[in-house]
């Protein structure tokens, strides 16, 4: 009896390429203090940085160079980097900027088009599932993420990109907020909600209305000055 034709060969399996050294340390750091597992205030050592990654100190310094640039943390040579805090100047300055872009945006997202619907009812629920779990860091992203699919539907693409660029701070004020205030969470899923039915109602200064109450809110809570 003739022998059973063998199975070809699979190819072999390319090997999974890792991101440089300095990008995985810089992505550590920078998830880390994003997510206010290193807070404001955190000295931060190569030493330690390289054990955590384990990488060696040359990707670290890169890694810490060029999140100073970004505002994140300020080098002390010899001594490490510190964590910055959120100051009460960056907090005016972004809920300012917020302010201006997301509610000329939710004006301009009206009348809405069935897309722009759909996925922010997508991502309204992705939030509340998120909240559920406690998963803060995610909720801020998940909170990030709707706003600004309102504000790349505004049709605008300057105002898009300096979004864009205001992003780690709100990421970074939002885990800070559901921190302090835990109740937060579920008012800033209603407040998503009430934004989401100005916008499908076609009301755009209701939705604007949503939006400046929303914001504004947040920059009380940050400043401490919950009442």
């Amino acid at each position: 009896m003739p022998a059973a034709p063998s199975a070809p060969a699979k190819p072999p399996t390319a090997p999974v390429k890792r991101p440089p050294a300095a990008e995985r340390v810089y992505t550590h750091i920078k998830e880390a203090v994003l997510d206010r597992r290193y807070e404001g205030g955190t000295l931060l050592t190569e030493g330690d940085l390289a054990d955590a990654v384990g990488v060696s100190r040359t990707p670290v310094r890169e890694a810490l160079l060029r999140l100073e640039v970004e505002g994140l943390i300020k080098l002390y040579p010899k001594k490490g980097a510190l964590v910055l805090a959120v100051s009460a100047q960056e907090i005016k300055d972004v809920v300012e900027t917020r302010l201006l872009v997301e509610e000329f945006a939710a004006r301009r997202a009206v009348p809405a088009t069935p897309q722009l619907v759909a996925r922010l009812e997508q991502l309204l629920e992705e939030q509340r599932q998120l909240a559920e779990a406690g998963d803060l860091a995610a909720v801020a992203v998940k909170d990030r993420c709707f706003h600004a699919e309102i504000v790349k539907h505004a049709g605008n693409e300057i105002l898009s990109r300096l979004y864009d660029q205001l992003r780690d701070r709100q990421l970074r004020m939002g885990v800070a907020v559901m921190e302090a205030h835990p109740g937060r969470i579920e008012a800033n899923v209603t407040e998503h909600g009430e934004l989401l039915d100005a916008i499908r109602a076609g009301d755009a200064e209701g939705a604007a209305l949503v939006v400046r109450r929303h914001v504004g809110r947040v920059r009380e809570l940050v400043r401490g000055e919950d009442r």
